[in-house]
């Protein structure tokens, strides 16, 4: 990988902040932000994957939200979560 050194304005307080969660990750500041940056822009390369394999320039995910057959949501989410905790223990 080819690294280029850049100039960028940012807040004082933001960047002294950014380095000690860099050192408490025990990371380089540069090596974190180019992570970030690239987490930041994963959405975009999905977006540009699925476009060239649909063969549509602006693809949107598009559905119709759907109701449970019985109680709610957070009923059945309830329902999973203490059936996973169940079989943790």
């Amino acid at each position: 990988m080819r690294r280029v050194k850049t100039s960028i304005y940012i807040d004082k307080d933001l960047w002294e902040r950014f380095k000690r969660y860099a050192t408490r990750l025990g990371m380089e500041p540069s090596k974190l932000l180019e992570e970030m940056l690239r987490n930041g822009m994963i959405e975009e390369a999905i977006l540009e994957i699925m476009a060239k394999m649909s063969g549509v320039k602006d693809y949107e995910l598009d559905f119709e939200p759907i109701e449970p057959r019985r109680g709610s949501v957070s009923g059945l989410v309830r329902a999973l979560r203490n059936a996973e905790q169940a079989s943790v223990t």
